[in-house]
């Protein structure tokens, strides 16, 4: 699905401390999955404020600033090469602020290393519905948050133990053997 225009240009930064209308916005979601199922860094970059702020489920830390951005969207793409996104609902916008939200599904087949935090590739398909919560500034995204289910997807991938599986149960049995360790420690310790 192509929504027209790759990349935010001059003419849409006049959107600059103005609430963006709902129109504005959905021709923005639309080139924004454009871009990010184009592969192509510098688009996706394109339509972030140099000061983004992203909190992507996938990622183990905020990223702030193109240069972030940049090294996530590439482990991502080394990772998942043939990753692509469509828009399933949305957006939905809050009239008068410069925020929107939308409901998309991703799919990727995980051939690459996924660095961090260094899991081989698989050869295994993911696929999963999320959402992006996205803040407007200057007519880019100046805030993202990228919320889905990451169990799912780690369990799609081989990285995490299917649902009921002796794997799993052994994983549940040590973790909670770390917890009674810790309990143990800290009664110690405070008595």
């Amino acid at each position: 699905m192509s929504f027209g225009h790759t990349s935010v240009t001059e003419s849409e930064s006049a959107v600059t401390r103005q609430t963006p209308s709902a129109d504005w916005i959905r021709d923005f979601i639309g080139r924004w999955l454009d871009a990010w199922n184009s592969h192509e860094p510098h688009r996706v970059v394109s339509f972030l404020t140099e000061d983004v702020e992203i909190r992507d489920d996938s990622w183990p830390k905020t990223m702030h600033g193109l240069r972030d951005a940049r090294e996530f969207l590439q482990a991502l793409w080394r990772a998942t090469p043939d990753m692509t996104f469509e828009l399933l609902a949305g957006p939905y916008v809050i009239p008068g602020e410069p925020r929107a939200s939308f409901h998309w599904r991703g799919r990727g087949t995980f051939t690459g290393p996924m660095d961090p935090p260094g899991f081989a590739p698989t050869g295994r398909v993911w696929e999963v519905d999320g959402v992006d919560f996205q803040e407007y500034r200057d007519g880019r995204i100046a805030r993202l948050r990228v919320v889905f289910d990451l169990m799912t997807v780690s369990r799609q991938l081989g990285v995490m133990p299917a649902t009921g599986s002796r794997s799993e149960r052994a994983m549940v049995a040590a973790q909670r053997g770390v917890i009674r360790v810790q309990s143990e420690y800290r009664r110690l310790r405070n008595s």
